[in-house]
């Protein structure tokens, strides 16, 4: 834990102080612990409100730092903030990434090729199998799934994955100490042993209704793209859907019969343009993670270089052709060809056709070399 950590998690209990406001505290006084140390002009020049550093001075005055982080520590959860190299790659990169997570159990690296699987509380005999199917046949792949523990689709994403015997993160609306629904305490303890349970709120913050659309940006944004399988035309799972939209990840919908209320959020989402969840290979090759395992293990094998870091930064979404990387890197073309070969079984890059290369979804994930 970083010596800074208190601070981070002084200014999480703080109301009023989320992402925007922690960036701008960091912009103005480049550490968190000056900042909680500042004088009320200093912070109202940082641009905090009133009612943001009235809640900031009195709780200055009655918390401890030290037994807050002790209070955490006992309980087992790890915190990452965001300059924590295990904070989640996928997740620093959204617009409004939570700058604390509160974490019970492990998030590995591997979990970088993580997948969303949500949907309506109100699951139908054929969402049911559907997200058995999908979530399962995902995990088998090497996928991680993430999803939000409710009770309907959500519960089922992840007893699919743990019964593929693969890895899942649970994103909550409460305290990762909170669990909710109660009956879910069993599958919640399977989760922390095969995966994590994640949240941005405090210890102890009871489930309320505000707080589960902001967590679905979390589940969204751990992920490289989202299934919505069965979902209502007012089901939370479209908030979901949107997150991910906006976050600039895949949308997957499961097709349902149009005589079912309980399909018309998803048929409509394949109306506005979502894609199709038909099977898992579909998914997995929309998403260029049809080759996960092998990627993960040349990555470990073979570390980043600097050579791949230099085409890395003239890459991106639109396709360009190994010859004007060549010549836009001042690289022999040879050299330019083996590179992207290796680059491609790393999963950073992908070939479009043609000898034209687009950066691959999870080289969201920065690559740097010492």
């Amino acid at each position: 834990m970083t010596s800074d950590l208190r601070y981070w998690l002084g200014f999480n209990l703080v109301a009023g102080i989320g992402p925007v406001r922690v960036q701008a505290l960091l912009d103005t006084f480049s550490d968190l612990s000056v900042a909680w140390h500042a004088s009320p002009a200093q912070l109202r020049d940082a641009g905090l409100d009133r009612r943001s550093l009235d809640n900031l001075l009195k709780a200055r005055a009655t918390l401890s730092l030290d037994r807050e982080l002790e209070k955490v520590q006992r309980a087992g959860v790890q915190l990452l903030t965001w300059d924590d190299e295990a904070y989640p790659s996928h997740l620093r990169n959204i617009y409004d990434p939570p700058p604390l997570l509160y974490v019970r159990g492990e998030l590995r690296p591997e979990d970088d090729w993580a997948v969303a699987v949500v949907g309506t509380r109100r699951a139908t005999v054929y969402g049911k199998e559907a997200t058995r199917q999908l979530a399962g046949g995902l995990s088998r792949s090497g996928i991680t799934i993430v999803s939000g523990l409710a009770r309907g689709i959500d519960a089922q994403a992840h007893r699919a994955a743990l019964d593929a015997g693969g890895r899942t993160i649970a994103v909550l609306g409460c305290g990762v100490d909170v669990i909710y629904p109660p009956e879910h305490r069993n599958l919640a303890a399977e989760i922390i042993q095969h995966g994590a349970m994640v949240s941005e709120y405090a210890l102890g913050t009871r489930p309320e209704a505000s707080n589960f659309p902001p967590r679905n940006r979390i589940i969204s944004g751990l992920s490289l793209g989202t299934v919505v399988v069965e979902a209502g035309a007012r089901s939370g799972a479209l908030i979901t859907a949107d997150f991910a939209a906006e976050q600039g990840r895949d949308v997957f919908a499961v097709p349902g019969s149009i005589f079912q209320r309980g399909s018309e959020g998803c048929n409509r989402l394949i109306r506005e343009g979502a894609i199709p969840a038909l099977s898992v290979g579909g998914v997995l090759e929309e998403l260029n993670l049809t080759m996960v395992e092998q990627q993960a293990e040349v990555r470990a094998v073979v570390p980043a270089t600097k050579m791949e870091s230099r085409l890395l930064d003239h890459l991106s979404s639109e396709p360009m052709h190994a010859d004007e990387l060549c010549r836009a890197a001042n690289l022999p073309i040879a050299q330019i060809s083996s590179t992207l070969a290796l680059m491609e079984l790393k999963g950073m890059v992908r070939q479009v056709g043609g000898m034209n290369y687009v950066l691959a979804r999870e080289s969201g994930v920065e690559y740097t070399v010492d």
